[in-house]
């Protein structure tokens, strides 16, 4: 069956290799790792950014809200549903500068060498001693092992009583998001890998 999301996936594959992963309840499109899409419940959003968000506001693209039990968080990311069933003139350079847009966020927080493991999504000063003394001394070893594993070594010195609160914050540190973005469906994988 032909669906919006795969119509999309179909127009940005024409264009770039993209990957899906599960993200905000819905599924997120990468290019080289970074996010500049997202299709949740047959809506269509993309990364804004510098001009490209005015440009999309000017086009009357709403802004996603993730929406949890308890809170919301609005998400630099704009509806172009209408834009990509209109086939609108621009949508290819739209979706284009939102890819550049990706790929510099993910270029600049990939710059590791100028970060402190509490300048990381969720991190503070105190986790990031706490992370010191479970041997996870700087930004480099704390993304090259899976959040479980970070989890497990602050478990180790520190005690098995840790709030399992840290994991998620590892892992949304590791995504570059807040913790209380996490799908649901990742917290429990991470759950059953610890």
């Amino acid at each position: 069956m032909f669906t919006v999301e795969t119509g999309f996936c179909t127009y940005i594959e024409s264009f770039c290799d993209t990957e899906k992963r599960s993200m905000f309840g819905g599924t997120g499109y990468f290019i080289d790792g970074a996010m500049f899409a997202l299709y949740k419940e047959d809506r269509i959003y993309i990364r804004g950014g510098d001009k490209l968000t005015d440009t999309l506001k000017k086009l009357s693209c709403k802004k996603f809200v993730h929406v949890k039990k308890s809170t919301s968080a609005v998400i630099n990311y704009f509806d172009i549903t209408e834009l990509f069933n209109g086939s609108h003139e621009s949508l290819k350079d739209l979706i284009s500068e939102s890819i550049n847009i990706a790929r510099t966020a993910k270029a600049e927080v990939s710059a590791k060498s100028n970060l402190r493991l509490r300048d990381l999504p969720n991190l503070r000063l105190t986790i990031e001693r706490m992370l010191k003394k479970s041997g996870i001394a700087d930004v480099d070893t704390f993304y090259a092992l899976k959040p479980e594993e970070v989890y497990r070594k602050v478990q180790a010195s520190h005690g098995y009583e840790v709030d399992i609160k840290l994991l998620w914050m590892f892992a949304g540190a590791q995504k570059g998001c807040h913790w209380t973005l996490l799908d649901e469906k990742d917290k429990q994988e991470l759950l059953k890998a610890v």
